[in-house]
């Protein structure tokens, strides 16, 4: 059950970013000065939280690795 709800929540994010409503439906409107991404931001970190617990970690894709070392 817990595998599911984090699958729906991860699936209604993914829909509130892919933004189908063109902009009419939103929680908070993003002409707010400072406060209007702030739903696009939860969002984002609810479909990463929902992906990290089925096993795809993204949190880290961007993170600085060791330079390779070609036998110089």
């Amino acid at each position: 059950m817990k595998k599911f709800l984090v699958v729906l929540a991860g699936v209604a994010a993914l829909l509130y970013l892919l933004n189908p409503t063109l902009g009419i439906f939103e929680f908070l409107p993003d002409n707010l000065p400072f406060v209007g991404n702030i739903d696009e931001a939860t969002a984002s970190m609810v479909l990463l939280a929902a992906l990290r617990y089925l096993g795809w970690d993204l949190t880290n894709l961007f993170a600085k690795r060791p330079a390779l070392d070609f036998g110089k």
